[in-house]
C-alpha cells in the first residue's frame, strides 16, 4: 500500500451488513500507528477529500477514505439520521478488519465521527473533528437560503461550487481554494457518480434532526472521553466557528486551534500546518 498516493490508490469495495461500501486505502502500514479514517461533508465524496492532507498524513500512517451509505459509489439508501450513518461506519470499520483507528471528521463527518466515538467506544482511538460541532449547536442544520443556494449552483466545473462555501471571499482565502480545487481534480479516475435527491434530502434531514436537540449543557460530550482535536476558520459560515468553542469547552478533553482569514474548509486553506498540528495530535 506504500506503493500509493491519494491520487493513485485504487477504489476497492467492501460488504458489510449488506452495504457494498468503495473505499480508497493507502499509505505507510509498515510505521505500525494507528489507521486514519476520514468522515466526509455534505454531499461530498471520496473525490474531495484534499490529496495535500491525506498524502502527508499518509507518509506515516494508513489513511482510509470512504463512501458513506447511498453516497456516490456505495451501494444502499442514505440514512436520515446521524445514528444511522455512525452505525454503518462502524461497520464498514469493522469489514475492514480494524480493532482500533483515528478518525478525522469534517462538516457533517464531524458529526458522524462523533457519534462513532459514543457508540464504538472500543472503536475510537482519538478524533480530530474540523468545522463542526455539537449536536443541538448553534445554527446546525438552520442554514440560511442564500447559503444553502450555495450547494446547488450549476457550474461548468462543478468543484468551484466550493470556493464560496469552504473559503472566506477574501483573495488570499480564495487563492487557497482555487489550489484547493486543483487538487481535487488531479485525479484521473474520479468517482464522479452523480448525486440525487435522496442524497441531499437524507442528509439534510439527518443535519437539521441533530441540530434541533437542545440542551445548553450538550450531555452527549461527555460520553466521548478520548482525545480530541477541534479545528476551524475564524469565519465559518456553515457551521458557525462558535461550535468550535463548544465542543472544546464541554467535551472532557479537547484543544482548540483556529486558522486565521478561513472559513469552513480552514484545513483546505492551511493543508501543511493541518498535517504538522494534526500528527502531533495523534502522535503524542
Amino acid at each position: 500500500m506504500t506503493d500509493h498516493t491519494h491520487d493513485t490508490a485504487p477504489t476497492r469495495f467492501i460488504e458489510a451488513d449488506g452495504i457494498r461500501f468503495a473505499y480508497r486505502r493507502f499509505g505507510n502500514a509498515a510505521a505500525g500507528r494507528t489507521p486514519v479514517v476520514f468522515f466526509q461533508h455534505f454531499i461530498g465524496n471520496l473525490d474531495d477529500h484534499d490529496p495535500a492532507i491525506s498524502d502527508g498524513l499518509a507518509a506515516d500512517r494508513e489513511v482510509i477514505l470512504f463512501n458513506n451509505t447511498g453516497v456516490a459509489s456505495t451501494s444502499g439508501v442514505v440514512p436520515d439520521t446521524i445514528e444511522r450513518m455512525a452505525t454503518d461506519a462502524g461497520s464498514f470499520i469493522d469489514a475492514l478488519g480494524l480493532a482500533s483507528v483515528d478518525l478525522i471528521g469534517h462538516s457533517m463527518g464531524g458529526l458522524v465521527a462523533q457519534q462513532v466515538a459514543i457508540q464504538r467506544p472500543d472503536l475510537a482511538r482519538k478524533l480530530v473533528l474540523v468545522g463542526t460541532g455539537p449536536r443541538g449547536g448553534v445554527g446546525i442544520g438552520e442554514t440560511p437560503p442564500q447559503t444553502a443556494a450555495l450547494f446547488t449552483v450549476k457550474l461548468p466545473r462543478q468543484e468551484d461550487m466550493w470556493l464560496p462555501v469552504l473559503f472566506a471571499p477574501t483573495e488570499t482565502s480564495q487563492r487557497a481554494g482555487r489550489a484547493y480545487v486543483e487538487r481535487i481534480v488531479a485525479r484521473k479516475d474520479r468517482d464522479d457518480s452523480a448525486f440525487g435527491e435522496q442524497v441531499y434530502a437524507g442528509q439534510g434531514t439527518a443535519i437539521h434532526t441533530y441540530g434541533a436537540t437542545k440542551d445548553p449543557a450538550y450531555p452527549a460530550l461527555k460520553n466521548i472521553t478520548i482525545p480530541v482535536l477541534v479545528v476551524n476558520g475564524t469565519d465559518d459560515i456553515i457551521i458557525p466557528t462558535i461550535n468550535s468553542y463548544i465542543l472544546q469547552q464541554f467535551l472532557p478533553n479537547a484543544e482548540l486551534i483556529l486558522y486565521p482569514d478561513a472559513n469552513h474548509g480552514a484545513h483546505f486553506q492551511y493543508p501543511e500546518r493541518f498535517v504538522t498540528h494534526t500528527t502531533f495530535f495523534l502522535d503524542r
